[in-house]
């Protein structure tokens, strides 16, 4: 079987798209100091990139949650593989993902996140499916873009861990 990755958002609107999602956080979190908490591994090349559009403090931690494994859907069963390096109580809260699907993943981690009492929590995603939501308790405060229910890899994104280091999201196809 090979593999054919096509564009769907090009390296360029990616950048645009991040610049616009900065200076909005910046706004909204003026005064403040933004933690941001990392998804592993696809939400690293948004997060870095992001950080660098946002004109308030910034703390970074990482969280490693699996629900896939090695194919192409998610499992449903979500698993801590890393948690974070320092308490998030009394802080302002951003977590940064590469994409919601699902939901179950990200349903987890908030409620798991707004235990730990942090003063404000908001969710950030690079890519939104929203068509192929499952948990309804999901709510994405800020969103890069909302995309059809396709297969993708690149920017962070990957299929059996390749692609992530594409500079643009595509879709992978796959041939028989």
């Amino acid at each position: 079987m090979s593999e054919k990755v096509s564009v769907l958002i090009d390296e360029k609107e990616v950048g645009e798209r991040i610049k616009v999602l900065g200076e909005k956080i910046s706004k909204e979190y003026e005064g403040k100091t933004v933690h941001m908490i990392c998804v592993l591994k696809g939400g690293v090349a948004f997060m870095c990139d992001l950080a660098k559009r946002i004109s308030v403090p910034v703390t970074m931690d990482f969280m490693s949650v699996s629900s896939y494994g090695g194919g192409t859907t998610s499992s449903g069963i979500v698993k801590i593989v890393k948690d974070l390096d320092e308490p998030i109580e009394g802080k302002d809260v951003l977590v940064v993902e590469d994409i919601i699907d699902s939901g179950r993943t990200l349903s987890y981690l908030m409620h798991l996140l707004k235990k730990r009492n942090p003063n404000s929590i908001k969710l950030c995603t690079l890519l939104d499916k929203p068509d192929r939501r499952v948990v309804e308790d999901v709510v994405v405060d800020y969103t890069g873009f909302v995309i059809p229910d396709e297969f993708v890899v690149g920017y962070g994104l990957d299929y059996d861990q390749r692609y992530r280091n594409l500079p643009y999201v595509g879709v992978i196809s796959f041939d028989d």
